[in-house]
C-alpha cells in the first residue's frame, strides 16, 4: 500500500503548517499588543521622570483657529534642556517634548544618545515659526552633529521623525505653550 503512506505524509505537514502560522499569528498578535501598550493614551497617566508636561496649540499656516490641543513633555531647565530624550525610544504617550527658553537662544541642538530619529521646529518668542529640521540618531560618542536653528528662538519642539505635519507644524504656522494638559 505505498499510496496510503504517500498521503498521510502531505496531509501531516499540512497540519504542521497550520500548527506553525497559528502558533505565528498568536506570537504575532502579542507583540503587537505589547508594543502597542507602550505609551498609555492619556499621556498624564504616565510620563517621563524629571520633566513636567505642558499644554500646546498650533495654528497651522492660513488657518483661523488652533487645528487642536496636545500634549509635551517639558524641559524648561537647563539640566532637562540637555539631557532631552537620551536613552529614550519614545515619548510616553506625549505628542513632543517641548523645550522653552526665558530668552531668545540659538542654541542648536544636538542627538548623542538619542537612539530614535527625530523632527525638531523652533519658534520665537511670538510663537511664529523659525524653521524645522530632522536630525538622525547618534550613538553616545563625542562628534555628533548639532542642528542650529538659522534665527533666534523661545521654544523648540521635538517630535518622532514625521510627526510635524500631523500637529499642523510648518512654514507659517504659529504655537502656544501653557496650561495643563487635560482641561
Amino acid at each position: 500500500m505505498p499510496g496510503r503512506h504517500s498521503i498521510k505524509g502531505p496531509r501531516r505537514a499540512r497540519r504542521w503548517l497550520g500548527w506553525a502560522v497559528a502558533l505565528l499569528a498568536v506570537l504575532a498578535l502579542t507583540g503587537f499588543l505589547l508594543v502597542g501598550a507602550d505609551g498609555p493614551a492619556d499621556p498624564v497617566l504616565g510620563g517621563i521622570p524629571g520633566y513636567g508636561e505642558t499644554a500646546f496649540r498650533v495654528t497651522p499656516a492660513g488657518a483661523a483657529s488652533p487645528a487642536g490641543r496636545y500634549c509635551a513633555l517639558l524641559a524648561d531647565t537647563e539640566a532637562q534642556r540637555a539631557r532631552g530624550m537620551m536613552g529614550r525610544r519614545d515619548l510616553a504617550g506625549f505628542d513632543g517634548m517641548l523645550f522653552r527658553f526665558d530668552a531668545d537662544t540659538t542654541s542648536a541642538f544636538y542627538m548623542r544618545n538619542v537612539p530614535v530619529p527625530l523632527s525638531i521646529a523652533w519658534f520665537d518668542a511670538e510663537g511664529r515659526f523659525v524653521s524645522a529640521t530632522d536630525m538622525a540618531p547618534c550613538p553616545d560618542q563625542e562628534g555628533c552633529p548639532t542642528y542650529p536653528p538659522p534665527a533666534p528662538y523661545r521654544v523648540a519642539l521635538e517630535v518622532l521623525q514625521g510627526g510635524l505635519g500631523r500637529l499642523g507644524i510648518g512654514p507659517g504656522s504659529t504655537m502656544s505653550v501653557g496650561g495643563p494638559c487635560t482641561e
